[in-house]
């Protein structure tokens, strides 16, 4: 048998299962491709993660669109992140192309062009519908590793949390955690400390800084109501195929804390409103995560460890995380272990530091008696890719060369009208983008230290009014010749003009009009 027979033979045991699968494309060797040699992926193994690595242009995007496409037409939906702004043709069937046929009749597999259901969602201004999640879901310990607090500014949030609790505060937006945190240093210092003890004003103001460097990223806008209910991912249309959400993120690379933000709240809504799955056909959902490099550079250790401890155990809910990023070298060792399919297109060695990053990636990847794996990631084209998976038991297949069919739908961008025109019959852009800002922690305690300054304002006055009337009383000696002359007719109507003036001056500065011209407001609250 020759090496070509016995790698024919090795793929074709390898790469049939019982159950439904996916087609990536055509197995290849010595840059040939085997026709009718298919490079399957079972579908009950989506839930077990997997990476698309590969560099700028070598078709990374057109790998999650394939996988994404076939995913729905089982019924299974998913979630882009769409940060290039290039998936939403996904929603358009394929116009077909001469290379496209091409590609095809070397793999074996008739190309038929079709369409996927798709929602747009937004964490900015895009178009979409609104993802949003309030302070109170996220949690004290969530919210603290979020902002990476040590252990005595975490404490601090988890009594903020519990004062709101406590006196039935509503901790929604950001404006609300700030509120809180100014008023236990300030006016509510002393019931705060006779309850929960002494709050550090500077850990407080650590604490504050950094939710406005949140705030600066445009999380003021994500944390709000109405919250995004997780289960609104998982829907099919009439026809039975998986809907397939596409969050888009074009601008929000430079807004790392957002998007690390938004990544970890949602993996662990999921993970505590999902229920167990067990070992299923299929997955529940699917979640591809493209620039996966920004969820990990701006997160802290802390972060860390929750976002690799969600990836662990968000399987066992029938949830696949696919992680898009240029070099496997962006995914940290402990969530790199945990994905199950790896497809890793070309990447390009123009300095050591390159070629040193290939060889280890290479090394991510079954050994193999077919291929030079640190030399072909470099020598592939554009639409190949080196493939390993899970079969059925979870076992690792052969690694392959596979040359990748193309997007059964438009490898292109919808147009604004398209767009437009989907978000006008969306059910979620009618039950998301409605504005709901009820009574929370902020209007709850600016209505509580507004009273206490107009009942601080009142005493005053009083005080005021008694002084007067205490020294006006203790006048009771024998007239003088200066009270003789301040007696007289003319002096009284001097002194009046003088004494209203006076008191007008005196109302004005405390923000009071003259009763004289609030008649019919005798009752007002300051008397």
């Amino acid at each position: 048998m020759s090496k070509k027979e016995q790698f024919i033979q090795e793929l074709s045991d390898a790469y049939k299962f019982k159950g439904d699968s996916l087609i990536l494309g055509g197995a290849m060797m010595d840059k040939e491709v085997i026709t009718e040699q298919f490079v399957r992926v079972p579908l009950k193994t989506l839930n077990r993660h997997g990476l698309i690595a590969g560099a700028t242009g070598t078709g990374k995007t057109k790998t999650l669109q394939v996988i994404a496409e076939q995913l729905s037409s089982y019924g299974v939906p998913s979630l882009l992140m769409d940060i290039k702004g290039d998936l939403s043709g996904i929603a358009a069937a394929s116009p077909g192309h001469p290379k496209i046929d091409e590609r095809h009749a070397k793999i074996g597999l008739p190309f038929a062009s079709d369409t996927s259901p798709i929602e747009f969602l937004t964490l900015s201004d895009e178009k979409g519908a609104r993802l949003r999640a309030t302070v109170t879901e996220f949690g004290p310990v969530l919210f603290s590793k979020i902002l990476g607090l040590n252990d005595t500014q975490s404490g601090i949030v988890a009594v903020v949390f519990k004062y709101c609790d406590d006196n039935e505060f509503a901790l929604l937006d950001l404006k609300d955690m700030k509120k809180v945190l100014q008023y236990i240093t300030n006016e509510g210092k002393d019931e705060i400390e006779k309850e929960y003890g002494k709050m550090s004003t500077s850990s407080v103001g650590t604490i504050l800084r950094k939710i406005i460097e949140l705030e600066q990223q445009g999380a003021d806008i994500f944390f709000g109501e109405r919250s995004f209910e997780v289960d609104d991912l998982c829907r099919v249309d009439e026809n039975g195929k998986g809907i397939v959400s596409i969050l888009r993120l074009t601008d929000i690379q430079d807004k790392p804390k957002l998007f690390s933000t938004f990544m970890l709240q949602i993996l662990a809504e999921i993970y505590a409103n999902f229920p167990e799955e067990g070992d299923a056909d299929q997955p529940k959902l699917v979640i591809f995560i493209d620039e996966a490099h920004l969820v990990f550079e701006e997160a802290s250790d802390a972060l860390m460890d929750q976002i690799e401890a969600i990836v662990k155990l968000i399987r066992s809910k029938g949830v696949g995380l696919f992680f898009v990023t240029q070099n496997p070298d962006d995914i940290p060792e402990d969530v790199l272990g945990q994905l199950g399919l790896k497809v890793q297109h070309a990447l390009r060695a123009f300095t050591a530091k390159d070629r040193k990053a290939i060889k280890l990636a290479a090394q991510n990847y079954p050994l193999t008696n077919y291929y030079e794996v640190d030399q072909l990631i470099t020598e592939m084209g554009i639409g190949e890719a080196i493939v390993s998976a899970l079969n059925e038991k979870g076992i690792p297949t052969p690694l392959v060369h596979t040359m990748l069919r193309a997007p059964q739908s438009r490898m292109d961008i919808l147009t604004d009208q398209e767009i437009d025109d989907l978000l006008s019959g969306s059910f979620l852009v009618k039950k998301y983008n409605e504005v709901v800002d009820r009574e929370s922690a902020y209007e709850i305690l600016t209505g509580k230290l507004e009273e206490a300054h107009e009942a601080e304002n009142q005493e005053k006055l009083k005080e005021q009014q008694a002084k007067a009337s205490k020294s006006k009383g203790g006048r009771k000696a024998e007239k003088s010749t200066m009270e003789e002359v301040l007696s007289s007719t003319t002096t009284r109507q001097i002194g009046r003009t003088v004494a209203r003036e006076l008191t007008r001056g005196l109302l004005g500065a405390l923000g009071i009009k003259s009763t004289r011209r609030r008649s019919t407001r005798r009752k007002s609250s300051w008397f």
